[in-house]
């Protein structure tokens, strides 16, 4: 069997002034764009593991780190600022040069960051269920991941249980991804990265935003989703894209319909980006 090298999902680590990263990649390095893809909290590159091959079809080179101190890189002092300057070096030390830049919930407000301190290091930006976090999400409770270590491991249903609400039913492999990785970041980590986001004043960012950017508003998130028209009046240039059905783990539960969502956006150039038109929603199975 003759098997396409360009699909095949190469992991390795990099050395920064951040620590040792580690990252996953796909897609040829001559590619004529890349796309950096940054994951929400508590998850790892594994959240792309679909998407990666898919990017690389397209034609883009695409590359998954780990933020510190989750997946297998270095941890470093949480918090958004510290992620996003290890995400900057981690394109300075492969030689990226420009990128396009997609973050998940947490990797979206990781993202924005990236984009307000290195603007003339991106392309595109796209941000699926990212969250406005001002003054008014900081007021509101947040719990998220938070359980008690259990002599006899209940600590792992707890996990379980408090996300499986915003997974899709049947199936129970997206909830083991993310049992695993919470797992390997450690209970403290994988509800202290959510704290970290909500210390993160991304309303004294987002106007050193100069990148193009599309908001994905997976409709089923109950998190993410409710974030979208607020996103969008801080980011009024920004296209909009909805994907029917999605939930809190889009890109491992609808990957054909977010690598769509990237690949459309990243590879339109400029003359997409300057109109602030809403695109047509992504159906399940459907076209972009």
């Amino acid at each position: 069997m003759i098997v396409d090298e360009s699909t095949r999902v190469r992991r390795s680590y990099v050395n920064t002034p951040s620590g040792r990263l580690h990252y996953a990649e796909c897609g040829s390095p001559w590619a004529h764009e890349t796309v950096v893809l940054l994951h929400q909290t508590p998850r790892s590159w594994d959240e792309y593991r679909d998407v990666l091959p898919l990017l690389a079809q397209a034609g883009l080179r695409a590359v998954a780190p780990d933020t510190p101190g989750y997946g297998a890189s270095d941890p470093v002092e949480p918090s958004v600022p510290a992620w996003a300057a290890a995400i900057v070096e981690l394109i300075d030390a492969l030689g990226l040069g420009t990128v396009a830049v997609a973050g998940h919930h947490t990797g979206g407000v990781i993202a924005i960051e990236v984009a307000a301190r290195a603007p003339d290091r991106l392309s595109a930006l796209v941000l699926s269920s990212t969250p406005l976090v001002d003054e008014e999400f900081r007021s509101r409770p947040h719990g998220v991941d938070e359980v008690d270590r259990d002599e006899d491991g209940g600590h792992l249903a707890a996990l379980w249980r408090g996300r499986q609400g915003f997974y899709p039913a049947g199936r129970p492999d997206l909830l083991e991804r993310f049992v695993r990785d919470a797992l390997a970041a450690g209970l403290d980590r994988s509800a202290g990265g959510h704290h970290a986001v909500r210390s993160y004043r991304m309303e004294d960012r987002l106007s050193r935003v100069s990148a193009r950017v599309r908001l994905v508003g997976a409709t089923a998130d109950p998190y993410g989703y409710p974030h979208l028209e607020r996103l969008l009046a801080r980011l009024p240039h920004a296209d909009v894209l909805r994907i029917e059905g999605g939930m809190v783990p889009l890109p491992d539960q609808m990957p054909e319909e977010y690598a769509r969502a990237v690949v459309s956006f990243v590879t339109a150039g400029d003359e997409l980006g300057a109109r602030a038109t809403e695109a047509e929603p992504v159906e399940p199975g459907g076209a972009s």
